[in-house]
Order: structure tokens, then C-alpha cells, then sequence
């Protein structure tokens, strides 16, 4: 089973917040960010393949118990401390989750460090939005969601809302139509995605990669894990990384 022990633990400081962070494995930079409850064992699982493949990963530990496992109690304690944090937006529309700047300035010095086209972002469930947040303004050129959860798809029109400011909309569209692709994953039937697939092919067109697998479970990386998910991100950030490909 996946450990942290393998793991470099620092820390990353910006706009005076600093987040625990976890590194391992060498060669182009990914940022793995991880869903609700925090970094779990399933989610170490999928980051240890990444650095498999040749890649150096950082994991911040933005909320949760590091390694601790996905219980329900786990999420409980959690979501309540989500719900209360400043950095986070569970249920606004049209606006970048604060926590967006901070994994910016994560991604601008893990670039600056090892250069290459950029580096890999993928979140995962609430966080699924945070890679095309990222995109809008930070060196990403492989982002990566997993099954997009927020804001909370209570209502429609969060259901369709990607949780982007409408100025980080017209930059992520922009970065778009320049040639950068956006790959997302979902279980097609999984309501906590709701329409976000629908708008993301509307605003990004043919640039929006959809990998959809039948039926109503949720987490594509982690608890309800899809080897052919994994092995297609894992591919994509290969296309997109590795300069000499």
C-alpha cells in the first residue's frame, strides 16, 4: 500500500498562507491536488504513479488528515472545515476559489525550478476545477479534471458553472483556442459532476478531452478508480510534459 513515508514533506508559502506539501520522483513537475477528505491512501495509489512514469510530484495538503483514510467520518470533519475556510468556495458561482493563488504560485516555482513546456495539474472532485483555475494564470499545459464537484451542484446554474471568475474564463478560453487541451474524467451518471461536461465542451470545443465511463460512482482516479482513467492522464501528461516526446 501507498505510504507517505517515501515522501519529502515542505511547505510552500504565498500571500502569507503556507501549506504542508509532499514530493517525490524527478523529471517534468506535477501538481496533484487531492479531493475531499484529503490525502488519502487512494490517492497516494495514483500519485506514486505518476512519479512511476517519470514525473515530480507535489501534493499539497490543503484540508484533511495526511494519509488518513476516506471514512465517512473522515469527510465529515472535513467538509466542516471546508465550509468555513476562507480559501475555499463551496457554493459561489462565477468566482475563482481563493485557493487558486496559491497553487498558482506552487506551479510558477515548481516550473521556474525545472522548466519544460509547463508543468501537470490534476484535481480531483471539489478540487476537480482548481487545474482549470490554474490554467488561467500559471505555466499549466496539462490539466487534468476528475470528476469536477464544485460549486456544489445544488440548482442548475451550479451545476453548469465551472467556478471560474469571468475573467479567468476568458483565459482559460484563450489558452484554448491557442492550441492548450483540458482533459476531464467522470463516471457519466455521477450527480455531483452535474452539467460541467456541457460547458466545458461549449466554452473550450473540440480542446475539451472528455474520458466518460458508464454509471453513477464518482471518484475516477481514487475509490471507484478506472485503470484506463489513470493510464490516460497518465499518457496525456506525457504528450504534453515531456519536451523531447
Amino acid at each position: 500500500m501507498s505510504s507517505l513515508d517515501s515522501w519529502a514533506l515542505g511547505s510552500h508559502t504565498a500571500d502569507g498562507v503556507t501549506h504542508p506539501t509532499y514530493r517525490k520522483g524527478t523529471g517534468p513537475g506535477v501538481v496533484v491536488i487531492h479531493e475531499i477528505p484529503g490525502i488519502t491512501p487512494g490517492v497516494l495509489e495514483f500519485a506514486d504513479e505518476v512519479v512511476a512514469r517519470g514525473f515530480t510530484v507535489v501534493m499539497p495538503s490543503l484540508f484533511g488528515r495526511p494519509g488518513a483514510p476516506a471514512s465517512v467520518g473522515e469527510t465529515l470533519r472535513t467538509v466542516a472545515a471546508v465550509c468555513v475556510s476562507r480559501e475555499f468556495s463551496m457554493f459561489a458561482m462565477g468566482r475563482t476559489t481563493p485557493v487558486a493563488g496559491w497553487l498558482r504560485s506552487l506551479a510558477r516555482e515548481l516550473h521556474d525550478e525545472l522548466g519544460g513546456p509547463g508543468v501537470g495539474a490534476v484535481g480531483m472532485c471539489m478540487t476537480g476545477g482548481f487545474a482549470l483555475a490554474m490554467l488561467a494564470d500559471a505555466p499549466v499545459a496539462a490539466p487534468v479534471l476528475a470528476q469536477p464537484a464544485s460549486p456544489a451542484p445544488v440548482g442548475a446554474a451550479r451545476r453548469a458553472d465551472l467556478g471560474l471568475s469571468p475573467a479567468d474564463l476568458a483565459s482559460v478560453k484563450a489558452k484554448a483556442a491557442a492550441g492548450c487541451q483540458v482533459l476531464g474524467l467522470r463516471y457519466q451518471d455521477d450527480p455531483a459532476v452535474g452539467t460541467r461536461f456541457d460547458t466545458l465542451r461549449r466554452e473550450l470545443g473540440d480542446n475539451f478531452i472528455a474520458v466518460e465511463f458508464p454509471g453513477r460512482k464518482h471518484s475516477t482516479l481514487t475509490e471507484h478508480r478506472q485503470q484506463e482513467g489513470v493510464d490516460r492522464v497518465l499518457a496525456f501528461f506525457e504528450e504534453k510534459l515531456v519536451a523531447d516526446r
